[in-house]
């Protein structure tokens, strides 16, 4: 019985959020076909606008929805003084695909709304495509180092394609997302990579790296995400079913030093700097949720 329920509520659950992405698409998609085929300023301006505003109001149901019908604890600790009118390089490790939620959960009333970069090939991706354009999501093409040694004359496009992303947040405050490990994490991963960290795989400093060289000293700070769940593999069906019921965020504010900022494309003496800071951060949180899960990782019900 106790499992029909919990199937019934992850049902229940799925069909909200559901409806509530139908619901507020419909809107977000007629403003952002306007934005699309007007190429006048300030209307585009306008739309970009009513299109954040949908975008903020689609996650704040969702969140009233998830407070309201799944039974979890959200243990949340936040430094002070964020501002809604600031720029923002948020990081955090992966765990699951209920990290967005959570991510949006804390920070939707918070902060600007959250910005990820996502592959070029992405825009074709039928409506959802459109949306990330209009939202103004960057879209980059990234080159392998294979590919470079054969075309060296576009070694440092893809920083040159930050930049260009980047610039149009000069004018609209924003919160650039970013998992560093990549991928989320499993056992399997971990193992392959040889990760020297218990809880996290290892991450990759370059795409925070190219976030801080293209947008330089607009952002006002990074803010470092430790996502700590009772299980080490949380499933989001399980969240759905009511099954995970503590949810630890722990927000650390970084300030933005001149020793964070440079090129880390070409300057090697800089890139590498970077890359051991960052490996002692993710040491750091590492060690964090090992503190904050007390050493145990105990599983979720089935």
């Amino acid at each position: 019985m106790r499992s029909l329920l919990s199937f019934i509520r992850g049902i229940g659950a799925l069909l909200i959020i559901v409806a509530n992405v139908i619901f507020w698409c419909v809107p977000l998609v007629l403003f952002a076909f306007l934005k699309f085929i007007v190429p006048v300023a300030p209307i585009r301006n306008l739309c970009t606008s009513v299109i954040n505003t949908i975008a903020f109001l689609w996650a704040a149901v969702n969140n009233f929805c998830i407070r309201l019908y799944l039974p979890v604890k959200w243990d949340v600790t936040l430094p002070a003084g964020l501002e809604r009118n600031k720029n923002y390089l948020v990081i955090s490790n992966h765990s699951s695909w209920i990290d967005v939620v959570a991510l949006q959960m804390v920070f939707n009333s918070t902060i600007p709304f959250f910005r990820f970069f996502l592959k070029s090939v992405l825009i074709w991706v039928p409506v959802l495509g459109l949306a990330w354009w209009a939202l103004d999501y960057p879209f980059m093409k990234r080159y392998s180092k294979e590919y470079l040694l054969k075309h060296p004359e576009h070694k440092g496009r893809d920083l040159d394609s930050t930049r260009m992303a980047c610039e149009k947040y000069a004018r609209t405050p924003v919160s650039i997302m970013n998992f560093p490990e990549g991928t989320r994490f499993t056992p399997a991963k971990h193992a392959k990579q040889n990760s020297p960290y218990t809880n996290l795989l290892k991450p990759k400093a370059g795409g925070v790296g190219y976030v801080l060289s293209a947008m330089g000293g607009s952002i006002d700070s990074i803010l470092n995400v430790t996502l700590v769940y009772p299980a080490s593999q949380p499933k989001l069906w399980h969240f759905l079913q009511g099954k995970i019921t503590r949810i630890t965020i722990h927000v650390e504010k970084i300030p933005v030093t001149k020793e964070l900022l440079g090129d880390y494309t070409g300057d090697e003496k800089y890139r590498t700097e970077f890359q051991r800071r960052f490996n002692e951060l993710w040491k750091g949180k590492d060690e964090l949720i090992e503190k904050l899960r007390g050493g145990t990782d105990a599983q979720s019900s089935d």
